[in-house]
């Protein structure tokens, strides 16, 4: 009976528990956990793995509480802790960690850690705090190596919250290679090495809510304010100036069409007797586009993504997102299933109003689209990762956690989403008459060639978030907070507005030409901003990083690509969109024969 009580007096002091990591408040003498989130060299950030896959030595302490979600499996987020032992308030001064006992193995390993500037990445409190493994002396004769042994961690706390935390190494030296003897066994210890660790604690006044502003002062500088003002303004007196230009052509072809007298107050005979431009399409514009299934779910997971996109960064501007641990994820993932009925209504009403009839085909492609090619384009990087032994490999119950999301919530919302989407809003909404047989294309001059319209479409939507791609680049791939999610808000909506804009002014290049086939035109057109932003990742890998190895280029442009095809299918879906709507209303405000 009295292990039967204890039992139950564990189980309800667990259940009342609440981790501090994120409740950020202590209790004098509270545990402060140190997690480590694994090694790497400093040339290759993302390349990390296990922290003890180096021979560290681990205390003897005991984890009181941890946090972990999905998002941070799916980041290969992999937190172990090291047997430190902090508690709130109390200061440590020079207490034995644990003796290493090192064999000749152990020496190489280490040597090969230092020699390439293994750093590791420590997490306490939900503040990042960095160091080296060690450090080598290239100025004797054999390089002499140190290990760096002791961490002194410095807290700085404003009653019962952490507000800093900093760590100074000391360094022992590494024994040589060349100096282990040569008859030693492989399981025989060559050298013992004492790992310690101190504590300060140091009151302070500052704030909890300014408490990252030691990991932000990348973005804090008169250049990216200037610069995205400057890049704001030049695009929308651009937009403004085209906008303008393309209103008062439109109105001189209305006129001309409908054959009004103009300000000279004389007819022109010629345009009234001889009609040509967009005019003449007016039976084939709204004609179904070939692939039909294939344009429905690309229009729908485009609509997805884009809302997705907006509710992630306005969550990260609410939530004051700073640090990389998973939320986000967590978040996206979450409004990314629930959201899976509006990208499926989308879909399964566009594909009904073309004349599909395969709605049953529509539902799979449609959830299965995005979700797929992250799925073919993550397990082909973790394939690699688990080759490398890198701790960024995702587990496999991560995986089928996904995938139970996506059976479970995204299949049957992309079914209720199609079945809505087919029977309320599945009529034909053509303003023309449809042409029984397609009218043939005229040859067009160059600007209005629908190679050429894709390719400029995306030019002035990338002037427009230039700036910001290098500090999201910078962000991720350079291990820096990105914070500034207020400007990653006003270039996103920057981005739709110009995208949107272009494929107007793209769509009537293409009409004019007498060009019907504007569906996948102007979704390639409003797209093709991800393919100058993929030439951009080529030129940042090479000029602006040290990466190298079958790993990291993995890693960099499979991310990469999968980003650039996330914008394809949101600027897409603009294009489409904005093309869309234009046609809908030059077309429903001309008098046809």
């Amino acid at each position: 009976m009295s292990k039967l009580a204890s039992s139950l007096l564990l189980l309800l002091a667990a259940s009342v528990v609440r981790a501090d990591e994120h409740s950020h408040r202590y209790q004098d003498k509270e545990q402060v956990v140190p997690w480590v989130n694994g090694i790497g060299p400093y040339a290759n950030r993302q390349e990390t793995y296990d922290y003890f896959q180096l021979p560290f030595c681990k205390g003897d302490a005991v984890v009181g509480h941890r946090h972990e979600s999905l998002g941070e499996a799916l980041l290969g987020v992999n937190m172990e802790f090291t047997g430190i032992e902090i508690d709130f308030k109390v200061p440590v001064k020079n207490k034995v960690l644990c003796v290493g006992e090192l064999t000749k193995d152990g020496i190489l390993d280490f040597t090969y850690a230092i020699d390439r500037h293994y750093w590791y990445k420590m997490i306490i409190d939900d503040l990042p705090v960095y160091g080296y493994i060690g450090e080598f002396d290239t100025s004797t004769k054999p390089i002499t190596r140190f290990l760096y042994t002791h961490k002194t961690f410095k807290f700085k706390y404003n009653k019962n919250q952490i507000i800093d935390v900093e760590v100074e190494s000391e360094k022992v030296p590494l024994l040589d290679e060349t100096e282990v003897p040569r008859n030693s066994q492989k399981d025989d210890i060559v050298q013992r090495i004492e790992f310690s660790y101190s504590v300060e604690w140091t009151e302070t006044d500052e704030l909890f809510a300014n408490r990252f502003k030691n990991h932000i002062t990348f973005f804090e500088n008169k250049i990216h304010w200037f610069s995205i003002m400057n890049s704001s303004m030049i695009v929308i007196f651009t937009m403004g100036l085209v906008v303008v230009i393309l209103m008062r052509t439109l109105k001189k072809d209305m006129i001309r069409y409908e054959g009004m007298i103009g300000e000279d107050g004389f007819l022109d005979a010629d345009d009234v007797s001889d009609e040509y431009g967009w005019k003449q399409i007016h039976g084939d514009v709204f004609r179904p586009p070939i692939h039909l299934t294939a344009l429905s779910g690309l229009l729908g997971s485009g609509l997805q993504l884009g809302i997705l996109a907006f509710i992630v960064i306005l969550y990260a501007v609410c939530a004051d997102v700073e640090t990389e641990n998973g939320h986000t994820i967590s978040v996206a993932l979450f409004f990314y299933a629930i959201s899976s009925i509006l990208s499926a209504f989308y879909a399964g009403s566009y594909y009904t109003r073309n004349g599909g009839k395969n709605w049953a085909r529509l539902v799979f492609v449609s959830s299965g689209l995005w979700p797929g090619t992250v799925a073919l384009m993550v397990l082909a990087i973790n394939f690699v990762s688990i080759y490398q032994n890198s701790s960024r490999a995702i587990p496999f119950t991560s995986m089928i956690t996904v995938v139970v999301i996506w059976a479970l919530i995204v299949l049957p919302l992309s079914f209720l989403g199609v079945v809505l989407g087919k029977n309320w809003y599945g009529v034909n909404d053509a303003v023309c008459r449809i042409n029984p047989i397609p009218r043939q294309i005229p040859d067009c001059e160059w600007y209005a060639d629908p190679v050429f319209v894709v390719a400029a479409s995306g030019i002035l939507p990338f002037g427009a978030i230039f700036i910001e791609m290098y500090y999201i680049f910078t962000s991720f791939w350079a291990y820096r907070s990105y914070y500034v999610f207020g400007f990653m808000m006003l270039v996103f909506l920057i981005l739709v507005l110009v995208t949107s804009c272009v494929s107007v002014v793209a769509t009537y290049f293409l009409l004019n030409a007498e060009n019907h086939r504007w569906n996948w035109v102007m979704f390639f057109s409003g797209g093709s901003t991800a393919f100058y932003i993929f030439l951009y990742s080529i030129y940042y890998f090479m000029a602006r990083t040290r990466m190298h190895g079958l790993f990291q280029t993995t890693w960099y442009f499979g991310y990469t690509l999968l980003m650039c095809f996330g914008i394809f299918l949101i600027l897409g879906f603009v294009g489409h969109y904005s093309a869309k709507k234009f046609i809908r209303t030059i077309y429903k405000n001309i008098k046809l024969d």
